[in-house]
C-alpha cells in the first residue's frame, strides 16, 4: 500500500539521537585523564571502560530490539536515552577509591542505554526506506560518527573549564548526561514505525520467490543459522583495528610528538568515521555487501600495518583513513543483516550480531591498553597490537567468503515451510 506518510521526520529524530551516541567515539579525550585520576596511570584499566560500553551496547541492542517489537520504538528509545543519561550522571561520582564504579555506570549503564537507542533507530529508519536500505543505514550511523566531531570541542572546553586533564572529566560526564536526557526524550517521541502495509511511492517490493525476496527470520531461527555466526565473527575481527585507534588516537598522537595538536586525531577519526559510514553504506548498495566488506577488511590489513611507520602529520592521515574504513563496517553490517535475515526482526537480529562487535571491543581495548602500558612514550612498542588487528582483518576476509546468499539460506533450511513467512520485501544485495 503506497502512502504519502512523511518518512523524513523519524529519520531526522534518529539523526539527532545518534549524534549524542557519537560521544562513545571520543573516549580518547577522557583516556589519559581517567587513567591518571581514577586508575593510577593504568591505561588498560581505563580503556576497559570504553570497551565495556561497546560490549554492553550489543546487549542493550538485543534487548532493546526485542522490546521495540513489543512496545514500539518510541518508548524504547526514550527509555534508552534516560538509562544513558543516568549512567553518565552516576559516573561523575566515581572516585579512585572505587574505580570499578565507572565500569558499572559509564560502561554498563551507558552501553545498555546506547544499545536501546542505537539498533532501534536504525531498524526504524530502514522500515521507512526499504528502497534505500544501505544509504539510509549509512546516513543514520554516519550521524553517530559526526557526533564525535560535534562533541569534541565541547568536551575539550568542558574538561579545561572544570580543571583540566585528570580533574575535569567527571564533571563533563554530568553535563553530557543532561544533554542526552533532553535530546533522547524529545527526539524519541518522533521515532515510530511506519503503518502496516506501508511502502514508499514508486517502490515495488520483490515478490515471494523472486531473486531478491528474503523471508523474515525470528531471532530464534537466526541462532540456528551458520550464516549468523559467520557474520558475527567477521564483525568481531573487522572492528579491532578501528577500535584500537578510536580508544587511543590522542595518546598515540602525543607519543608521536604531536602533543600540541593531538586533538586533531580525535576530530579526524570521528569525521572520517562519519564519512565512511555514509559513503560505504551507499557503496554497498552498488557493489554488494560482501564485496564492500572484503574491500574494507583488505584496507584494514594495510592500514593497521602502517601505524608504526607514520610520522609527523602523516599520523593524522593514517588515523583519518582508519576511521574511514572502520565506519564502513558500521553501515554495511546492519544492511547485511537485514538482507540475510529480513527486516521485521532486524533490531533484535542485528543486536545479536553486535555481540561480535562487543567481544571485539573488549579484546582490542585490552590488547591496545596492554601494549600502551608497555610502550609509555615509545609508541613503536604498540606495533604488535596493530599487527594482531591486521591478522584479524585478514581472517575476516576468509570467513566472509564462506557466507552464502539469502536464496541458499532459504533453500538449505526448513524454515520456509511456514507459508505466512516465506519472504519479506527486502532488496537482498549480498554480492
Amino acid at each position: 500500500m503506497q502512502q504519502r506518510t512523511n518518512r523524513v521526520i523519524p529519520v531526522i529524530a534518529s539523526i539527532a539521537i545518534q549524534l549524542c551516541l557519537g560521544t562513545a567515539y571520543v573516549w580518547s579525550l577522557f583516556q589519559n585523564g581517567i587513567a591518571k585520576s581514577i586508575f593510577n596511570g593504568d591505561h588498560a584499566a581505563a580503556g576497559l571502560t570504553f570497551s565495556l560500553l561497546l560490549a554492553t551496547l550489543s546487549i542493550g541492542s538485543t534487548i532493546g530490539g526485542k522490546l521495540a517489537g513489543r512496545f514500539g520504538p518510541r518508548k524504547v528509545v526514550m527509555a534508552g536515552g534516560l538509562i544513558l543519561a543516568l549512567g553518565f550522571f552516576a559516573a561523575s561520582f566515581t572516585t579512585a577509591a572505587a574505580p570499578w564504579m565507572i565500569w558499572v555506570t559509564y560502561g554498563a549503564l551507558g552501553g545498555v542505554g546506547m544499545g536501546f537507542t542505537y539498533s532501534t533507530t536504525i531498524a526504524c529508519a530502514q522500515k521507512w526506506f526499504p528502497d534505500k536500505r544501505g544509504f539510509i543505514t549509512g546516513l543514520i550511523v554516519a550521524s553517530l560518527g559526526f557526533g564525535g566531531v560535534l562533541f569534541t570541542p565541547l568536551i575539550e572546553t568542558l574538561i579545561v573549564r572544570f580543571g583540566g586533564t585528570g580533574m575535569g572529566e567527571l564533571q563533563t560526564f554530568m553535563v553530557l548526561s543532561a544533554i542526552f536526557a533532553v535530546v533522547c526524550t524529545i527526539g524519541g517521541w518522533f521515532v515510530q514505525d511506519p503503518p502496516k502495509g506501508y511502502r514508499p511511492a514508486g517502490y515495488t517490493p520483490p515478490t515471494a520467490g523472486s531473486k531478491n525476496a528474503v523471508r523474515d527470520y525470528t531471532p530464534g531461527e537466526v541462532l540456528r543459522l551458520p550464516q549468523f555466526y559467520l557474520l558475527t565473527i567477521t564483525l568481531m575481527l573487522a572492528c579491532m583495528g578501528g577500535l584500537m585507534m578510536i580508544g587511543f588516537a590522542k595518546p598515540i598522537a602525543i607519543a608521536k610528538g604531536m602533543s600540541s595538536t593531538a586533538t586533531i586525531g580525535v576530530l579526524m577519526i570521528s569525521l572520517f568515521n562519519s564519512f565512511g559510514r555514509l559513503f560505504w553504506g551507499w557503496a554497498s548498495d552498488k557493489l554488494g555487501r560482501r564485496n564492500t566488506v572484503i574491500i574494507l577488511l583488505a584496507g584494514n590489513v594495510v592500514l593497521s600495518l602502517l601505524v608504526n611507520l607514520a610520522t609527523g602529520y602523516m599520523i593524522y592521515v593514517l588515523i583519518a583513513l582508519i576511521g574511514l574504513f572502520y565506519g564502513g563496517f558500521l553501515s554495511t553490517f546492519p544492511a547485511f543483516t537485514a538482507d540475510l535475515f529480513g527486516s521485521k526482526h532486524m533490531a533484535t537480529n542485528y543486536g545479536m550480531v553486535l555481540i561480535g562487535f562487543g567481544i571485539g571491543a573488549v579484546v582490542s581495548s585490552y590488547i591496545a591498553g596492554y601494549y600502551k602500558n608497555i610502550a609509555a612514550d615509545d609508541i613503536s612498542l604498540m606495533t604488535p597490537a596493530f599487527i594482531i588487528a591486521a591478522i584479524a582483518a585478514a581472517a575476516g576476509i576468509v570467513i566472509i567468503l564462506m557466507l552464502k546468499k539469502p536464496q541458499a539460506i532459504a533453500h538449505e533450511t526448513d524454515f520456509n515451510k511456514e507459508p505466512a513467512q516465506k519472504a519479506t520485501t527486502v532488496n537482498a544485495n549480498i554480492d
